[in-house]
């Protein structure tokens, strides 16, 4: 393990096109199932350890801004690899800028629709209008260690040492299941008025977090 450690910090790692196309469709799947566990579980710590509640708007257990974040992620700090404090110190700004502007975002164009909001929730505090927190910030630079460090290296393993088709066909047709998922409950259900999953889901009793 220590020996594949240092072969990725201590050696560039090109890969042609097609396969670099298809470590990011890895990342963008494990990254966005990721931050739908966490928020899965931290939310029902939040709610007092009675009700699961879902997160995300889609049929899958994904959430859309955790993948941007890691693939943005990925393209600023694999330079920096070998300086986990640079790693940590962009993650907590980039999340934390990205985080600030879709909460904002949503609240705007939404008229006042929020997904989060850290003024209600637990151990946060330093808050800016409820869309960001020194928590959160904190929890990605944290998270950009296990991000860079663990799931970045596996990944390349894998894709080196799979065959090449293989790994492009299973990393192309998931990423593309998630991401039809998402375009379906963020867009074509909203112009034909069809069934979301939120509305799917709601029927069958799960329980969505609100906020005020």
């Amino acid at each position: 393990m220590k020996e594949k450690l240092n072969n990725y910090l201590n050696n560039d790692h090109t890969f042609d096109k097609k396969t670099m196309l298809g470590i990011i469709c890895i990342i963008i799947v494990i990254s966005g199932i990721i931050g739908f566990l966490v928020e899965y579980i931290f939310y029902y710590f939040n709610g007092g350890m009675k009700i699961f509640y879902w997160r995300g708007g889609n049929f899958l257990p994904w959430i859309n801004i955790y993948a941007i974040g890691a693939v943005g992620m990925y393209f600023t700090t694999y330079r920096y690899r070998k300086n986990p404090l640079k790693v940590v110190l962009i993650s907590m700004l980039l999340c934390g800028v990205l985080e600030y502007i879709a909460g904002l975002g949503m609240y705007i164009i939404g008229d006042g629709f929020r997904c989060w909001d850290y003024n209600t929730e637990i151990l946060s505090f330093g808050t800016i209008g409820g869309f960001v927190s020194v928590r959160s910030v904190l929890s990605f630079g944290i998270a950009s260690l296990f991000f860079m460090y663990i799931l970045v290296p596996a990944i390349f393993y894998i894709a080196q040492h799979t065959n090449k088709k293989l790994f492009l066909t299973i990393s192309i047709v998931l990423c593309s299941i998630f991401l039809i998922d998402e375009i379906y409950n963020l867009a074509i259900a909203r112009i034909f008025k069809l069934p979301r999953a939120s509305d799917i889901y709601k029927k069958l009793g799960m329980h969505y977090v609100k906020f005020n």
